[in-house]
């Protein structure tokens, strides 16, 4: 009933903390665009990994990097393939490596070729010499780099993997007959593997492949990063898989992917899919299957992406992976095996080769580690990934935390409502944590947030900015006839209370003080003033701590009512034990007055209930709530009979019926003035303790 109350009472508050939630759900939609939204929740993102990341080096992937000084040792890029054939066979057969992979495309013929080594040597600049120019040239047309280059990756089958490039412009006939064109790999899944409707795999219209070619018996992985229009171009996710078009299409995989099948000896990917009943099927893990052992499930996302599970580096160590100059692996610096079932990635971190990348744990990384990042994870079973029901998530998310904004809001305590918005929002990121840690579950949460915040916000701006002003109005209205708890529920509704009359059932009390003329002609004025202002001070206290409305002040009585302007069930149980409470306490107060040389104070309460108008009533100089009626006029009579039977509270029957759970002891009936039948009056038995209070 209280929530119920609070809803209709807050309905513009409720609106306007709601607009938030309202413009997320339709960013989430698709409706609008917020681009703030995606930016919160990558950062968020990278702070969370940046925290659960594993720290360490990674001693089964290791670096060969073409840094700064391998190429001042060896000269710009690209190398000639005899000294990339040196580097191979290094790797592979005298440090017995368990794979090596290269992170760059080797699309055009070596320059160091027959013709070019000819015009390097001078031909025909000197006089001629027949024997030795024969010589010369058959031994050019001998020289093969990247023959050369050929057969030492296929004296490695199964364990090089050449990267290969998806381009975003179709080779043209033109552009293909200026160079060698290497010939298409064989994809690792056909064109059909997906169903229609399903693939939102990444798609290109050309593959660029190395020269080397199918005869080596290398396995290709594509090294692109594809980034989604907005990003701020921080590697953030890579495709597993990615497809060219055309006739001779298919799906290609991954650098690093191509890499672990190569290590592990896992068979071609099985695409898992998701269907519900009459929905389009999704893309939802990877199956790899190993010779030995059960094989391994690979979470992707529905674009086959996963998150880059990076890893952190020690206080100590800024590498993630073990990097080993080139320049040492050509020269021979290593010892024999020292590279023994380690898997390599050969990339470079030379900053004029331009493959440096902005990721979540560097400014400026080597491409080359983001694929070893990728490849720890996949040896670790450690994929990050954004599931096919994130969007579903982020919709509930929206909707929970816009019920628990109305609840706070509806809720009478500001503190509890403030409370449970921020208990909302801090829950949401404990459960997205939670998620990432045990799931690998990259889930979306910036629009939740940020709906729940600027929700509490305008909530907060709307209660200080609008119905703070309600209040202060209540406040001139009725904070000198009803006490202050009374007003702050009142506040909570403001539209529902005004100082328009109306009719209602009320209980009426009237207070008068015994003697009172009396005092007044023996008394210094400045005497009687502080005596009724002791007296009603004590009195309105007790009626205020019972809920009820101080009407007026008529010289020594005192007029209140309770059941307005609040409703009150139960105003005539609480205007009796308002009644009892003010006459325990006169003994208390006498003897103070006694100390104080003041006369005893002797009262009588006539207390009555029954409908009457209330309002505010007056002229045009001045007004004042009250409340007039027959009911008010004989709760003033029954206060006259108090002397006559010789008890301090007289209650009237209507007010007895209202509360049949007391004691009450008859008087009688009586004639009151101005009414032609009798009236049965009571008094209660059992006054109330002094102090007592009432239940608010």
């Amino acid at each position: 009933m209280g929530l119920w109350r609070g809803l209709r009472g807050h309905g513009w508050r409720i609106a306007i903390t709601l607009l938030p939630v309202l413009a997320a759900l339709a960013h989430a939609a698709g409706l609008l665009h917020l681009p703030g939204v995606e930016r919160l929740d990558a950062q968020i993102q990278d702070a969370r990994l940046r925290l659960h990341a594993p720290r360490g080096t990674d001693p089964r992937i290791v670096i060969v990097d073409i840094d700064e000084s391998s190429l001042r040792a060896f000269g710009q890029w690209p190398w000639s393939r005899e000294r990339l054939s040196r580097l191979a066979a290094e790797v592979t057969q005298r440090q017995q490596a368990r794979v090596l992979a290269f992170d760059m495309v080797f699309a055009e013929a070596d320059r160091a070729s027959g013709p070019a080594l000819l015009q390097a040597l001078g031909q025909g600049r000197w006089p001629a010499q027949p024997a030795f120019d024969a010589e010369l040239t058959r031994r050019a047309a001998a020289f093969d780099p990247d023959g050369d280059f050929a057969r030492t990756l296929a004296a490695a089958p199964g364990r090089v993997v050449l990267g290969v490039h998806f381009d975003g412009e179709a080779v043209t006939p033109s552009s293909a007959a200026a160079s060698p064109v290497a010939a298409l790999p064989t994809p690792v899944l056909p064109a059909n593997a997906v169903p229609p409707g399903a693939d939102r795999i990444p798609d290109w219209p050309a593959l660029v492949a190395s020269l080397p070619g199918r005869s080596t018996g290398a396995r290709v992985g594509f090294i692109n990063v594809v980034f989604r229009p907005g990003q701020d171009g921080i590697v953030r996710t890579v495709p597993l898989l990615a497809r060219l078009d055309g006739a001779s299409g298919g799906y290609y995989e991954s650098l690093a992917l191509a890499t672990f099948r190569a290590a592990t000896g896992s068979a071609p990917p099985l695409l898992r899919l998701a269907q519900a009943p009459g929905a389009t099927p999704r893309l939802t893990a990877l199956s790899l299957r190993a010779p030995e052992g059960p094989g391994m499930t690979v979470p992707v996302g529905m674009d086959g992406s996963i998150v880059v599970p990076y890893r952190r580096g020690r206080a100590d160590d800024t590498h993630r992976f073990p990097y080993i100059s080139a320049r040492d692996v050509l020269e021979g610096r290593l010892p024999a095996g020292a590279l023994q079932g380690r898997i390599v990635l050969v990339g470079a971190s030379a900053a004029g080769l331009q493959d440096l990348r902005a990721t979540p744990i560097a400014a400026a990384l080597p491409g080359v580690e983001v694929h070893a990042h990728v490849l720890s994870g996949l040896l670790d079973g450690r994929v990050p990934h954004v599931p096919d029901y994130a969007p579903g998530y982020a919709w509930t998310s929206l909707v929970l935390i816009g019920l628990l904004l109305i609840l706070g809001t509806a809720l009478r305590s500001v503190a509890a409502g403030f409370a449970i918005g921020l208990g909302a929002c801090g829950a949401l990121l404990l459960l997205n944590d939670l998620l990432y840690q045990h799931g690998g579950l990259v889930l979306p949460q910036a629009a939740a947030l940020l709906a729940g915040i600027a929700g509490l916000l305008l909530s907060m701006s709307w209660g200080y900015f609008v119905e703070s002003r309600d209040r202060r109005g209540l406040m001139r209205l009725f904070g000198a006839y009803v006490p202050p708890q009374l007003v702050d529920e009142m506040a909570r509704e403001p539209h529902r209370y005004s100082m328009r009359a109306e009719s209602r059932e009320l209980t009426i009390m009237f207070c008068d003080m015994r003697g009172f003329s009396h005092l007044a002609e023996h008394m210094p004025p400045v005497t009687l003033q502080t005596l009724l202002h002791e007296v009603f001070t004590r009195f309105s206290e007790i009626v205020n701590r019972h809920g009820g409305t101080v009407d007026k002040y008529m010289g020594d009585c005192l007029m209140a009512f309770w059941g307005a302007p609040v409703v009150q069930i139960d105003h005539a149980d609480r205007a009796v034990r308002a009644a009892q409470e003010i006459v325990a306490a006169l003994p208390a107060m006498n003897v103070r007055h006694a100390a104080a040389g003041l006369p005893a104070v002797a009262i009588g309460i006539g207390l009555n209930s029954g409908t009457v108008v209330v309002g505010n009533m007056g002229s045009a100089l001045r007004r004042s709530y009250t409340a007039i009626g027959d009911a008010v006029n004989l709760a003033a009579r029954l206060e006259g009979l108090c002397v006559a039977h010789g008890v301090p509270i007289v209650v009237g029957e209507s007010t007895v019926a209202r509360v049949p759970h007391r004691h009450w002891r008859a008087l009688g009936e009586v004639q009151v003035r101005g009414r032609q039948q009798g009236e049965r009056i009571y008094t209660p038995e059992a006054p109330a303790p002094p102090g007592a209070e009432t239940d608010r």
